[in-house]
């Protein structure tokens, strides 16, 4: 360190400081072994490995992760300009990696992936989605949001408003409330449309799931039409119908789709009256799991192609075994259901289902289905949703299309 500073400090254990080293970010409580200085919780503290400087972060007491480092460069200084520089490279990338029209719907923070723990900004048009579960991150937000808004109008693509989602449930393990509403109080209509892959969608931004939509699959259902030319097509736990539409949208025979909530089908088949493809997909608001039982009850064999995009079963690792049941149980029954030659997409989108299981719980299914499964794509969340290889948080999404033979 090239100065003294002026943060409080923490003492952690060599454990944590080889975390920090090999660049994970967080420390937890119960690796603090010193203070110094007037700690309050939501303030910027030096971390320290004795007298060597680790870096700097939020700190939180509330939290089970007590820091959540932001700085490993001990000359930044977290001013405007800190923060501005953040949101700079994290639109910088995303314009580079999400070319087009994909950088008018995209995510543009994805937390610790953008160095800016607990904080979610994702991008619809002229409208920013921030949910925030850093106490930090709240505290700072104004700058933050401030920041936000130079970036876009320096790139010419000045934003509307920015919408606070911050109704997950994380905020309460953070100490944080919860609420949602526009930033500044602004009255804007919380109903937008995008385009993703050249369908248009209808985004509710107060009240649709996560931040409005689930923007990481949006190459995933690419790939996934790719094949469905001609293919007759059972698109389960369909949301709003995305994996569906973009079957039908590139050439499927017929789709049906299916979801349990009787709101989220509504919203598909909003979705497929606006792009004109009413005719060509059927919904069914029923639990998936009931009907691919009864499916294969009745040696329904109808369909060539099923994609399943499940909610996450597990949030955390003392129910991966519970739900590596269910991943199996669903996808077992999908590959009964369809006739050899036929085609299965499959996903899971929860950090701990990690591949290794995933792809373990796919083998044991296809070998309780007598079938082989033949690779077409691996693949993962869009690259908006960077993964850091030294955050093994920021990797969720697991993608696969295989040929059941």
């Amino acid at each position: 360190m090239k100065s003294e500073r002026a943060f409080p400090k923490l003492g952690i254990t060599s454990k944590a400081a080889r975390s920090l080293k090999n660049g994970h970010p967080w420390v937890y409580g119960d690796e603090i072994v010193s203070s110094e200085g007037d700690i309050t919780d939501g303030c910027i503290v030096d971390c320290f490995e004795g007298s060597s400087w680790q870096g700097a972060g939020f700190y939180n007491s509330q939290s089970k992760i007590a820091v959540r480092i932001i700085s490993r460069n001990s000359n930044d200084v977290f001013d405007q300009k800190f923060w501005y520089r953040r949101i700079l490279y994290a639109v910088q990338y995303r314009k580079t990696v999400m070319p087009g029209d994909d950088f008018k719907c995209c995510r543009i923070i994805h937390g610790e992936a953008d160095q800016m723990p607990g904080f979610t900004c994702d991008r619809y048009g002229d409208i920013a989605v921030t949910q925030i579960a850093c106490l930090g991150i709240e505290l700072n937000k104004d700058v933050i949001y401030k920041a936000l808004m130079t970036v876009f109008e320096e790139i010419g693509e000045p934003l509307k408003g920015i919408y606070e989602r911050n109704d997950l449930a994380l905020r309460s393990k953070e100490g944080l409330e919860l609420g949602k509403g526009w930033y500044g109080g602004a009255g804007f209509s919380c109903l937008t449309e995008i385009t993703e892959n050249g369908i248009k969608y209808s985004v509710d931004v107060e009240n649709g799931q996560k931040t409005g939509f689930f923007l990481d699959q949006k190459y995933n259902r690419f790939a996934a039409a790719k094949i469905a030319k001609d293919k007759t097509v059972l698109d389960c736990f369909t949301h709003t119908g995305s994996f569906g539409l973009n079957c039908a949208y590139n050439g499927a025979r017929h789709v049906t789709s299916v979801d349990i909530s009787s709101q989220a089908v509504e919203m598909a088949k909003a979705n497929a009256a606006r792009n004109g493809l009413q005719d060509k997909i059927d919904y069914v608001c029923e639990d998936v799991f009931e009907l691919l039982t009864n499916m294969a009850a009745k040696k329904d064999h109808r369909y060539d192609y099923i994609i399943l995009d499940p909610p996450a079963f597990t949030k955390s690792r003392d129910t991966v075994d519970s739900a590596g049941r269910g991943y199996k149980e669903i996808n077992l029954k999908a590959m009964k259901l369809l006739p050899r030659g036929g085609y299965l997409a499959t996903c899971s989108c929860s950090h701990f289902m990690t591949d290794e299981l995933f792809r373990k719980m796919l083998a044991s299914a296809a070998r309780d289905a007598s079938v082989s499964l033949r690779q077409i794509e691996a693949r993962t969340q869009a690259p908006d949703h960077p993964i850091l290889w030294n955050v093994p948080e920021t990797d969720y999404l697991k993608f696969y299309i295989f040929q059941v033979v």
